[in-house]
C-alpha cells in the first residue's frame, strides 16, 4: 500500500529524480486520480514539490498536471503564487491553454491588487 500521494505517483509514473521502489502492486491509473480527487491540496502540492523538480522534465502526465492544478485552485481559489505557477504549467505544455494561462495570470493581479487595498 502507499503511505503517500507522492509514493503512489511515483511507483505509477517513476520518478527522473528520485529511484522508484518497487511495492509489488499492479497499478492502475484510476486509482491513482481517484485517490487524487480526493486528496487534501498540502498532500497534492507535496506530490508536485516531491516529484522531479523541473515541469517540462517531470514524468506526470500533462493531462494529469493539468487536473492537479484544477483541484488545487478548485482549493486554493485565493492563492495568487499557485495560480500563475499553474498559469505557466499551462504555458509550458503547449498553446492550446495560452487563454487560459493568461486569465490565471490576471486573476493573480487582481488578488494581489485588491490585497494591498485591505
Amino acid at each position: 500500500m502507499h503511505t503517500s500521494l507522492t509514493e503512489h505517483a511515483r511507483c505509477l509514473y517513476d520518478d527522473a529524480y528520485t529511484p522508484t521502489t518497487a511495492c509489488g502492486r499492479d497499478h492502475h491509473e484510476q486509482y491513482f486520480v481517484e485517490e487524487l480527487t480526493f486528496a487534501d491540496a498540502d498532500s497534492i502540492l507535496a506530490m508536485l514539490r516531491g516529484l522531479g523538480p523541473h515541469v517540462v522534465e517531470g514524468r506526470l502526465p500533462v493531462w494529469i498536471r493539468n487536473l492537479v492544478y484544477r483541484l488545487l485552485l478548485l482549493q486554493r481559489p485565493d492563492d495568487p503564487a499557485l495560480m500563475r505557477e499553474a498559469a505557466d504549467s499551462l504555458h509550458l505544455h503547449g498553446p492550446y491553454w495560452d487563454d487560459i494561462a493568461a486569465d490565471l495570470r490576471a486573476r493573480a493581479d487582481a488578488l494581489e491588487a485588491s490585497a494591498q487595498f485591505e
